[in-house]
């Protein structure tokens, strides 16, 4: 867990919103105790399956590639 003081925040803001959507848990600090605490909302912190996202992966230059069928094959499945 990542802790910073509220100067620190501010300086650094859109880096600790990075940090929370990554799943990364950011604490502020004033006077070095934890007054508050930034986390993603549900969906910006899920996961992504890896394993699912290379077996979907096409080549958008190949020239036979039928985007229409590849959605409906996605859907259905």
């Amino acid at each position: 867990m990542a802790a910073y003081s509220i100067a620190d925040a501010k300086n650094n803001f859109p880096k600790l919103i990075d940090r929370a959507v990554a799943g990364e848990d950011v604490t502020i600090t004033r006077r070095g105790k934890p007054i508050a605490r930034i986390v993603a909302e549900g969906s910006a912190a899920m996961s992504i399956d890896l394993d699912w996202l290379k077996s979907v992966r096409v080549d958008p230059k190949d020239p036979n590639l039928d985007f229409t069928s590849i959605v409906r094959q996605m859907r259905d499945d």
